[in-house]
């Protein structure tokens, strides 16, 4: 077995979602779910067939974002996976219907850090042992952090 690190590019404004699910039709039921979060948001879906033909099959409502979340899936070549790329909105509006879907296993990341993504390749194929997302810590929040942290999550209107 080998196990290598796949470098994801978030382009700057976007934000990515990767988990693992269990059957074809979850590009559409993800699309549904998407569709029907925002009437804003803008994304992209991608999900590698595990069985058959083993396509990448994708949905989305903006070009370049189902572009760059095949090209992702695609890179992962790891079965039974999804990627998701948003704009015109955060994974905290979309995470919980995303875990309710039925064929939804599991979230691997919801990010809009650099990422890598830790893959093991078999005689079978590619699967996800886990990811790295964003930087190590720097040092332990302080008072003035704090106050910085609370003023962006009302910025962002998540806390009043």
């Amino acid at each position: 077995m080998e196990i290598k690190s796949v470098k994801i590019n978030v382009p700057e404004g976007l934000n990515i979602i990767i988990g693992q699910s269990h059957f074809v039709k979850t590009v559409e039921d993800i699309y549904e779910i998407l569709v029907g979060s925002s009437p804003h948001l803008k994304f992209g879906v991608a999900f590698s067939e595990a069985s058959g033909p083993c396509l990448v099959r994708y949905e989305g409502n903006d070009e370049e974002l189902m572009r760059l979340a095949s090209e992702t899936s695609f890179s992962l070549s790891c079965g039974h996976t999804f990627v998701i790329f948003l704009r015109d909105g955060f994974p905290i509006n979309v995470l919980n219907a995303l875990k309710s879907c039925q064929e939804v296993c599991h979230i691997i990341c919801a990010t809009a850090n650099p990422l890598e993504v830790i893959v093991v390749k078999t005689e079978q194929g590619n699967g996800i042992i886990g990811v790295v997302d964003g930087s190590r810590p720097k040092g332990i929040e302080q008072e003035s952090d704090k106050r910085a942290r609370k003023e962006l999550l009302r910025k962002f209107r998540y806390k009043l």
